[in-house]
Formats: structure tokens, C-alpha cells, sequence
């Protein structure tokens, strides 16, 4: 006679280890990521806790995060155990992360420092895979009025439209801006290109009294500023 299979339901184990149960009595702080996901996703599978099964799914993105919110549908129903509705509810959590920080960084509103600009941005452009071109319009007071996306191009660059970008800030009442754009690539190195955008903006803003005060190159993890570096 076979022995009975033990249930991997996590409704079987001691009411300390439920991660739903954890989180109420505990607080959100105690959960490790794999149970904050395992609450998301409810279940695992015959042969494997939910616990268990996003202790492995976040393996395969090495423990972090933002990689993990970048894997598509395809490859999270990969996983045996996840299907297409909890691989939309993961993907679209992970989202709400990301513009969370996005939103957190926006309200701090005055730009002080390079990182603060970072901050701001890192959510919007530092995980694309694709490079945009955006502009940051500051009052006198560095306080931030506006920020918009100029442009969107392919891996290898995007094209700037100089007078499209002055407009904006006479529209707003901008007396100062600041540059920032993604490397796909990782690198933090700036282009021949990035330079003359940078100094082609800087020459055009000085005969509007509109000051380029800096130009940030982003990646997923790190960032280059042209002012920190004495480029401007």
C-alpha cells in the first residue's frame, strides 16, 4: 500500500509559517520577498508550497526584484504552478512597486542634488530596454515643475528636439532644466552624442536665461552626472 503524499497546501502548515497569517500578526516587515509573492500567488502545486515555488521563481531572477518584475508572462508560466492569472498578478504588483517609487521620489519635489534626480527618474527610464530622452523643468526655487519625455528611440540613441524642449519651459516658466537619459546598455560612459546634445541645450537655454544645470546618464542600479563631474 503507497503512502499518503504530505499536502504542500500551506493552509496545512503551523499558523507561524502562513505567510497571510504572518503578515497580520507580525507585520509586513517580517515576510521575506518569496512569502510576500507566495501571498500573491495563493498557491503552489501538487508537489511544491507557494512559499517554496517564489523562493524559486525569484532564484531564477537572483533574488532581486527588479529583475523579477521584468520577466514577461511567458516566462513566469514556465514555472509549473503558475499559470496566465497569477503571472499577471505578480507582473502587475511588481508594476505598482515600481510607479510607487516613482511617485515617492516626485513628491519630495525639490531636486537638491544629482541623487534626488536619480531617485525621480531611476523608476520611469532606469529599467527600459529601449533609450528615452527626458527633461526635468525646474521654478528658482529648484522645485520641480514638469518633467516629460522628449524623446524615444532605439538601443543605440534617440533624436532631440531642441526648440520642442524650450518651448515646454517657456511654457511652464521653467528658469532652469535638467537633462536625463537611459543607457540599455549599463554603461555610464557618456556618447560623443551625449556631449553635444548636452552642450547644444546649454548654449540654445543661455540666450532664454534658461539654465541647463545638469544631465544625468541612467542605469538600472548606478548613474553618471555631467554637473558632478565638472562637464557643464
Amino acid at each position: 500500500m503507497s503512502e499518503k503524499q504530505p499536502s504542500f497546501s500551506i493552509k496545512n502548515w503551523s499558523q507561524d509559517d502562513q505567510p497571510r497569517e504572518k503578515l497580520r500578526d507580525k507585520g509586513k516587515a517580517a515576510l521575506s520577498d518569496a512569502e510576500l509573492v507566495a501571498i500573491l500567488i495563493g498557491s503552489g502545486s501538487r508537489d511544491e508550497s507557494a512559499v517554496e515555488l517564489c523562493k524559486r521563481i525569484l532564484a531564477s531572477a537572483n533574488n532581486n526584484l527588479s529583475a523579477l518584475g521584468k520577466l514577461s508572462i511567458k516566462q513566469l508560466t514556465e514555472f509549473k504552478g503558475i499559470g496566465e492569472a497569477k503571472a499577471i498578478t505578480i507582473i502587475a504588483a511588481l508594476e505598482l512597486g515600481r510607479r510607487r517609487r516613482g511617485e515617492e521620489a516626485l513628491q519630495q519635489h525639490k531636486i537638491d542634488s544629482s541623487q534626488s534626480v536619480f531617485e525621480l527618474m531611476q523608476p520611469i527610464i532606469g529599467e527600459l530596454g529601449h533609450e528615452e530622452f527626458w527633461i526635468i523643468y525646474l521654478n528658482n526655487s529648484n522645485k520641480v515643475l514638469q518633467k516629460n519625455q522628449l524623446s524615444k528611440g532605439g538601443i543605440t540613441g534617440t533624436l532631440v528636439d531642441v526648440r520642442l524642449a524650450l518651448k515646454m519651459a517657456l511654457e511652464v516658466g521653467a528658469v532652469g532644466i535638467i537633462l536625463a537619459h537611459n543607457h540599455p546598455s549599463g554603461t555610464l560612459k557618456p556618447s560623443e552624442a551625449d556631449k553635444q546634445i548636452t552642450q547644444k541645450l546649454k548654449n540654445a537655454g543661455n540666450s532664454l536665461d534658461i539654465k541647463v544645470l545638469d544631465h544625468l546618464i541612467i542605469t538600472e542600479n548606478a548613474y553618471f552626472s555631467f554637473a558632478d563631474e565638472g562637464m557643464l
